[in-house]
């Protein structure tokens, strides 16, 4: 575990040296060299990229911050550290697996499950999920992010997130939005059902009343073909993924 602390602020050093770091940049390095992440955890760092990434979505350590579909808390993890002092820390939908093995240590006691009033139905196609409009039941909050999970739910699914993520955000609200790429207009498939087509996307949330502010190129990999289950292990790891943000007017 020493051996890889030390790695991770070797690689601050790096960062620092090449260009002057604002305090939010800082503090998710901080949380990056925490001793209590696992090896695996570190191990993604590189692939994820998370400083560039909340950079991206102008992610700041006194905003209010909402996550979805947080899975096992890798980015929860980070977003937790970073927003402890100044900031909030909320998730929601799919957040077992993250309340049962993280928010129940002190130091991530801070961060709030948001309960909705509604359940995710299995029966999609290729076991994607729906699930009924609903309200996280928060106001004015500055940032809504979700990683790589859109393309878990149908297009009514992704629909009822997209409402409620609006109305949850402050006018001027950022919306980010991460997911594996699939060629614009190819049907799904088995082989390619865990990712989205990102003209798709920008098309589902724009009709929720979002406007596209910004894309990145951060995940972008030439050598993905966008052709193979993203579990394979040719792309596990190497996946194009399309970057997006979005604002609430």
């Amino acid at each position: 575990m020493k051996k890889i602390v030390s790695i991770v602020l070797l690689s601050c050093v790096f960062l620092t040296a090449a260009g002057q770091q604002t305090e939010t940049e800082k503090k998710v390095q901080t949380a990056m060299a925490s001793a209590t992440r696992s090896a695996a955890d570190v191990a993604r760092d590189r692939n994820r990229k998370p400083v560039e990434t909340l950079a991206f979505f102008q992610f700041r350590d006194d905003m209010r911050v909402l996550e979805l579909i947080p899975g096992g808390g890798w980015y929860t993890r980070l977003l937790a550290s970073t927003l402890q002092e100044n900031g909030e820390l909320y998730v929601s939908i799919g957040t077992d697996t993250v309340a049962s093995r993280l928010l129940t240590q002190d130091e991530f006691s801070h961060v709030k499950v948001l309960d909705i009033d509604a359940e995710i139905v299995p029966g999609g196609e290729f076991g994607t999920n729906g699930i009924e409009p609903f309200s996280f039941a928060v106001n004015d909050l500055d940032l809504v992010v979700t990683f790589r999970n859109m393309h878990n739910f149908t297009p009514a699914g992704r629909a009822a997130i997209n409402a409620a993520s609006f109305e949850a955000l402050k006018s001027g609200g950022l919306y980010g939005v991460i997911d594996h790429t699939r060629r614009h207009m190819e049907p799904l498939t088995k082989e390619v059902w865990r990712r989205a087509d990102p003209v798709e996307i920008i098309k589902e949330v724009t009709d929720a009343g979002f406007l596209l502010d910004a894309y990145s190129d951060l995940h972008y990999r030439p050598d993905d073909e966008l052709r193979y289950e993203v579990g394979r292990r040719a792309v596990s790891g190497n996946s194009d993924r399309f970057t997006l943000l979005f604002r609430k007017p």
